[in-house]
C-alpha cells in the first residue's frame, strides 16, 4: 500500500484495516508536514507506516518523481510485495505504479477511470500513466468504468467498486455533541458560516487567481473559515495578500474528523479539492468547485456542486447557493453517487484474490488474465461508443491513440508466494 498525501491516507484507511497484517504501508513523504500527514494516521487510528521514503517532500516535480521511483524500486526489490496498491492521482501513486510495473509486480489502482481531459494538470497526467500500467482498475462510478472501456482497457480488468470516500466519511464524522464542541472552539454557529479550502497549484501559484478567489470569499457576507494549506499560506505572503487573509478566519490545517465536523455544520463549502467534491455528497452539503474543470462530474450532475472558474463566478455561484432556501432539503434526500459504503470491502477481496495468484516472474503482469474476487463483479456497461470522448488534447491522447492488443494469458507455474514484510526505515451520520 503506497501513499504519500493526506487524501490517500483517508481513502485507503478502510483497505488498510481490511488487509490487516497482510498490508505493508509505504509512505513516500510527498506530504511531509505532520499537520497534513502524520496526524492523519493517528486520527484514523492507523499504525505508523512500516516504510518511510526520505527527502522527497518539497522537491520540484521531476526530482520528486525520479527520487520516489528509485527509492520505491529499491524497497520493492528488497522485500518483494505480491501486489502494489495505489490510490488516485498523486505523484506518489504514479511513481509507485511505475516502480512496481517495471519490476513485474501487479498494480491495483483504486479510484481508477477519472478524467478531466486537461493535460495541464499534473494529476491528469498521473491518472493516465497509472491507467496504462495498472493490472486491476477499481472504478468508483459507472462513468469511470465507461471511460476506461473507451480507452481500450480489457473489461475483465475493470471492477465497479464504488468510492472508499463514502465509508471514510461515515467512519470519521463526529457525532452531534462533538460537532457542537468543534463549533464552540471556533466560535461558529451551525449553518452560519462558509468552509473553504484552496490548495491546487493552478489557483495558488497564480497571484491574480489567488487574489480573485480570496477576494470573492471575503465578500460573501458570512464568516469564512479557511484551514490554510502551507502552499497557500506561503504564496499569499509572497504575493502580499495579507489584507485579504485578514478578512477571513484563517487557521492551521485540521485533522480529518474536525474538517468533516465543520463541513457538516457549514452553510456552504467552497473548495478546489477533489476529495471535497466527493465528501459533500455524503454530508449532503452544497459546494462551489473553484476550478476550470473537474474529473468528478457526478457531484455536479446530481446537484451537489457547481463548477466556478476562479474569479467573479465564484462569488456569483456561492451567493446563489446561499440564497436558495430549499437547497438543503433537496440535498438531504439524495443518495451519494459514489457508492454504498462497501468499496473498501470489495477492494480488499480483489487484492487478496490477486495476491494469492502472485508468483515470481520476469514477464509483464498484464500477460496474466484478470482476476475476479468473491462479491466483486466486473463492470458491464453499454458500449463505450456512447460515452462522450471530450476534446482530444494537442499532440494526441497517449492512452487511446495506440491501444495495446491483448496478449495470451500465461498460467501460473508455481504456488503463490506470500508478500514479505518490508523493513521499517526510519461516527455515522
Amino acid at each position: 500500500m503506497v501513499l504519500g498525501t493526506r487524501p490517500e491516507v483517508v481513502k485507503l484507511a478502510g483497505v488498510i484495516r481490511g488487509l490487516g497484517a497482510d498490508a505493508q504501508v509505504v509512505h513516500t513523504g510527498q506530504h511531509y508536514d505532520d499537520s497534513l500527514s502524520g496526524g492523519i494516521f493517528r486520527g484514523l487510528g492507523l499504525p505508523d507506516p512500516q516504510v518511510m521514503i526520505r527527502r522527497v517532500g518539497g522537491l520540484p516535480r521531476v526530482e520528486q518523481m525520479s527520487s520516489m521511483i528509485g527509492q520505491l524500486g529499491r524497497a520493492f526489490e528488497t522485500e518483494r510485495p505480491a501486489v502494489v496498491v495505489v490510490q488516485g492521482d498523486t505523484n506518489s501513486a504514479c511513481a509507485a505504479a511505475q516502480a512496481a510495473h517495471y519490476l513485474g509486480i501487479q498494480v491495483v489502482h483504486v479510484e481508477a477511470g477519472l478524467r478531466s481531459n486537461d493535460r495541464n494538470m499534473p494529476e491528469e497526467i498521473n491518472r493516465r500513466v497509472i491507467g496504462v500500467l495498472a493490472d486491476v482498475h477499481c472504478a468508483p462510478t459507472e462513468g469511470a468504468v465507461a471511460q476506461l472501456r473507451a480507452e481500450g482497457v480489457e473489461p475483465g480488468r475493470i471492477h465497479l467498486t464504488g468510492n472508499t470516500v463514502v465509508e471514510a466519511v461515515l467512519a470519521s464524522l463526529p457525532g452531534p455533541a462533538s460537532r457542537a464542541a468543534v463549533l464552540r472552539e471556533y466560535g461558529l454557529s451551525s449553518g452560519g458560516f462558509v468552509l473553504a479550502t484552496v490548495h491546487r497549484p493552478e489557483n495558488t501559484d497564480d497571484p491574480e487567481r489567488l487574489k480573485a478567489v480570496l477576494g470573492e470569499l471575503a465578500g460573501l457576507g458570512l464568516p469564512v473559515l479557511l484551514p490554510i494549506h502551507p502552499r497557500t499560506a506561503a504564496r499569499a505572503r509572497q504575493y502580499g495578500l495579507g489584507r485579504l487573509l485578514a478578512s477571513l478566519r484563517v487557521n492551521e490545517p485540521v485533522d480529518h474528523g474536525t474538517f468533516l465536523a465543520l463541513a457538516r455544520e457549514a452553510r456552504l463549502l467552497v473548495s478546489d479539492s477533489g476529495g471535497v467534491q466527493e465528501e459533500c455528497t455524503v454530508l449532503k452539503k452544497p459546494l462551489v468547485v473553484v476550478r476550470n474543470n473537474t474529473e468528478r462530474p457526478e457531484a455536479m450532475t446530481d446537484g451537489f456542486a457547481v463548477l466556478a472558474v476562479p474569479g467573479p463566478e465564484v462569488g456569483i455561484c456561492a451567493r446563489a447557493m446561499l440564497e436558495d432556501s430549499g437547497l438543503a432539503a433537496r440535498l438531504a434526500t439524495r443518495p451519494s453517487p459514489f457508492g454504498d459504503g462497501r468499496a473498501s470491502d470489495r477492494i480488499v477481496a480483489l487484492v487478496r484474490a490477486l495476491a494469492e495468484r502472485a508468483v515470481p516472474r520476469t514477464r509483464r503482469d498484464s500477460e496474466h488474465p484478470a482476476v475476479a474476487a468473491p462479491g466483486v463483479r466486473s463492470a458491464t456497461l453499454p458500449s463505450p461508443a456512447t460515452v462522450p470522448a471530450g476534446p482530444t488534447p494537442f499532440g494526441g491522447d497517449p492512452c487511446t491513440d495506440h491501444p495495446t492488443q491483448p496478449v495470451s494469458p500465461v498460467e501460473a507455474s508455481s504456488p503463490p508466494q506470500e508478500a514479505a514484510a518490508m523493513p521499517l526505515s526510519s461516527s455515522p451520520l
